[in-house]
């Protein structure tokens, strides 16, 4: 980026300085790399120049308290340029000139607030005030009234100003030129800096990778040609990073091979899917470009590509909804994925209907079992995909565990062999903090979607959605309802039972009678 504004002409002196104070650093990193063991950093060592030339050249030109823009002046060092040090010399002593004339002229007159200024409107003047101008001599030549004074010229103050604006103009183009040829002779040594930039880029991203690594607990990881990625407890390398200092990264394992080629991921939301998919990515990813991984070991198989449909986004400037863009990114991945390639897919087919949803997410993980056999990492909330596993081969079931309470679910973001049993969609929504009463009726239309699965009245998607507005809530909107709407024979029994009365032989009698009646229902 420096390099281009001084090519273009429009670094400025701080900008070209600071070039100059990186060149200084090269030696003494060439230094510190001149033995190192390594092909690479032997390499970098070998494309470093130091510049000495160059560097020396902007300091023999550049004054090192040079300002932002080049009109300020004071931009080339002293000594530099002998014309430039003869116009300087001009404007300083014709200065030191001008008080003198002020002393003088006060001499003379006898006005002792007399003073020599300047503005860009009338250059040099003398300033008398008011109650002066009596003694004002006879060769002053008016130049402005004001109110409370006024402003002359004398011969001797404009010979000087002509010397001084004369000086000051050549000193300024001089200056602004010499400048300019020193741009000029840093651009033609572009090709020389921009080798410099790219080693000391490569360099600096290595020490990077090499810091974390020291820091955080890196192991080296095995890269092979073979055909497996088994990650022994792996960390996510940013999410780590931002977690509370009490609070410790919980790790996981990966196998993908032969046998466990496509992994269906089922578990409830924030309870670290996504998360475990992209450290798996970040960790091959880190792996191929020659760096440490956040894991105690790793055996990375290298892969050609690794394909990733993460997020939900839509583009609207292109009229493409949410879905549409999620079927386009799934498109690339099955039309351009290799045997060799790693697949993440998080959540494919949620911008649809469920059924059209699963229907889609299982048809593209039968084809990329099938006719791809990319290894894959798939989170789903589609627990029907963990019945794939017993008609695919190399598909394995993982859930995100959870423990749960009495009250609530807590997240252990451990990644273990199975599918998960539940969504626990209710109680993250209660996390959120929805509202009670939202709660509590969703628990009454769950639980009553659950019991309708168990009937034939579920193929009917008309039905359910009657059977759901059918389901009304109670008016304490707390209270699960023990009863459908047709159960008035039941309720009605209940209702004439009076309990005080009833002896404990005479209650389980009645139950039985109860359940009888309403299994006859």
């Amino acid at each position: 980026r420096a390099l281009s504004r001084i090519a273009t002409h429009r670094a400025n002196p701080k900008e070209v300085l600071a070039l100059e104070r990186s060149l200084c650093e090269l030696p003494a990193l060439k230094k510190s790399l001149s033995q190192t063991q390594t092909e690479l950093l032997q390499s970098l060592y070998a494309r470093i120049d130091i510049c000495e030339d160059l560097a020396q050249k902007i300091s023999d030109a550049l004054s090192p308290d040079a300002p932002v823009n080049i009109a300020d002046g004071g931009v080339i060092k002293a000594g530099y340029n002998r014309d430039l040090d003869e116009y300087r010399n001009i404007a300083s002593t014709a200065k030191d000139r001008l008080l003198q004339i002020q002393t003088e002229e006060r001499e003379k007159t006898g006005i002792a607030s007399l003073k020599v200024l300047y503005n860009k409107v009338f250059g040099y003047y003398i300033e008398v005030s008011n109650a002066n101008k009596s003694k004002v001599p006879a060769y002053y030549e008016r130049k402005q009234t004001m109110v409370n004074a006024e402003r002359y010229t004398i011969p001797i103050l404009k010979e000087l100003e002509q010397k001084i604006l004369t000086a000051e103009e050549k000193m300024n183009e001089l200056e602004a030129r010499l400048f300019n040829e020193l741009r000029q002779t840093i651009a033609a040594e572009s090709e020389r800096l921009q080798q410099n930039a790219t080693a000391l880029a490569t360099l600096d991203c290595l020490a990077a990778l090499a810091e974390c690594a020291e820091l955080y607990n890196y192991a080296k990881p095995v890269v092979t040609e073979g055909d497996s990625i088994i990650i022994k407890e792996g960390r996510h390398p940013v999410l780590e990073r931002l977690l509370p200092e009490d609070e410790k990264y919980v790790p996981n394992d990966c196998t993908l091979n032969r046998e466990e080629r496509v992994l269906i991921i089922t578990g409830p939301n924030m309870a670290g899917k996504s998360s475990y998919l992209r450290q798996v990515g970040l960790i091959v990813l880190l792996a191929q470009i020659g760096s440490f991984v956040p894991a105690t070991s790793a055996e990375i198989g290298i892969v050609d590509k690794i394909f990733t449909r993460v997020g939900a986004s839509d583009n609207l400037a292109a009229g493409e909804s949410t879905f549409l863009v999620e079927m386009n990114e799934a498109a690339n991945i099955l039309n351009n994925a290799t045997e060799k390639s790693l697949i993440l897919l998080d959540e494919i087919g949620r911008g649809t209907s469920t059924y059209d949803g699963m229907s889609i997410a299982w048809a593209i993980t039968e084809y990329i079992h099938d006719y791809i056999g990319a290894k894959t990492l798939f989170a789903t909330h589609y627990h029907e995909l963990a019945e794939l596993e017993e008609h695919l081969a190399s598909v394995k079931n993982y859930n995100a565990t959870v423990a749960e309470t009495a009250d609530k679910v807590i997240f252990l973001r451990k990644i273990a062999r199975g599918a998960a049993d539940n969504s626990y969609g209710i109680e993250v929504a209660k996390m959120a903090g929805l509202p009670q009463q939202v709660i509590s009726r969703a628990k009454e239309i769950l639980a009553e979607l659950e019991q309708s699965e168990n009937t034939a009245e579920t193929t009917n998607k008309a039905a359910v959605k009657n059977k759901v507005k059918a389901i009304k809530p109670k008016e304490s909107g707390f209270q699960i309802s023990l009863f459908e709407m047709g159960d008035t024979k039941l309720k009605d029994a209940l209702l004439k039972l009076d309990l005080n009365k009833l002896t404990p032989i005479e209650a389980m009698m009645k139950l039985i009678e109860l359940k009888r009646m309403a299994e006859s229902d």
